[in-house]
């Protein structure tokens, strides 16, 4: 829909921050419906709007016209470019993010058993999810110098350095306050991340590569959820833990930054119109 780059990278950068309203609206509305009726129906209204916000992006104008160009005739060599190792080095580093996502939401419950306050839980994640909120605006309202590759380094970086102060163990207040900054940092990484694989996948295969993009950052979540609750009762090992996947990360595209760099621009994909007065192809 935006074949101007910059304004394609703002676009991501909202998109991304804009997400983050999701995890500071979503956990209050279950737990009120859970409060004021039960578990199950706070479920499925979950589910509810799970299944009209899919239906909504997919029945969308732009999701039904959107047809790839140049990718029908491809053959099978070119079909299998998605898993180039620099895509993959690009998805390996961000498991790498998603650990340091699942490690603070299981740390922020410990944070609230040791200190008494149950809200703490919730407002941590909450907190982070501001910061992601506000860095995906303030990103996003600019234009930015340097390639995408460096962009990116840089703000993984900063979301490296953000994690530190956990080391120190802060109270429940500082804490709150710390983890702003990663999450400022969080929907730098992603929208950058989200322009590198466009610029690296073929034509016809972004919104696959999309969804594994997705999925890498889930999995590493996953990974990051078990193993913080297994060392939920040592505080400074909960603690660094989001630091050391923020730390894999960089490790990550540092030792490929080379075969992350500009790539070239490559055949977009087009929007069709339908056809008055004759059939349409289909």
């Amino acid at each position: 829909m935006l074949p101007d780059p910059r304004l394609r990278h703002a676009a991501l950068a909202l998109d991304t921050g804009t997400q983050g309203l999701l995890y500071i609206v979503g956990p209050l509305l279950v737990a009120a419906l859970a409060s004021v009726y039960n578990p199950a129906v706070a479920l499925a209204v979950t589910t509810a709007l799970g299944l009209a916000g899919t239906a909504a992006v997919a029945l969308a104008p732009p999701s039904r016209r959107w047809r790839p160009e140049g990718f029908e005739g491809q053959d099978a060599s070119q079909a299998q470019q998605l898993a180039t190792p620099a895509v993959l080095l690009l998805f390996g580093s961000l498991t790498g993010i998603g650990f340091a996502i699942g490690a603070m939401n299981v740390w922020s419950i410990a944070m609230a058993e040791h200190h008494h306050q149950d809200m703490v839980s919730g407002i941590i994640p909450a907190a982070f999810s501001t910061g992601s909120f506000l860095g995906g605006l303030i990103y996003g309202s600019r234009t930015w110098s340097g390639t995408t590759t460096r962009r990116l380094i840089i703000a993984t970086g900063a979301f490296l350095a953000g994690w530190l102060p956990l080391f120190a163990l802060p109270g429940p207040y500082a804490a709150i306050a710390a983890v702003t900054v990663p999450g400022a940092f969080l929907t730098i990484v992603v929208a950058c991340a989200y322009v590198t694989t466009d610029a690296l996948t073929p034509a016809g295969r972004t919104s696959e590569a999309y969804a594994w993009l997705i999925l890498a950052i889930g999995a590493g979540q996953s990974v990051g959820t078990a193993l913080a609750g297994r060392l939920a009762e040592q505080p400074l090992a909960s603690a660094a833990l989001p630091a050391a996947g923020a730390a894999f990360a960089l490790t990550v595209l540092l030792a490929g930054r080379r075969r992350l760099g500009p790539t070239g621009q490559r055949q977009r994909g087009r929007h069709c119109r339908p056809l008055r007065g004759r059939h349409k192809t289909p």
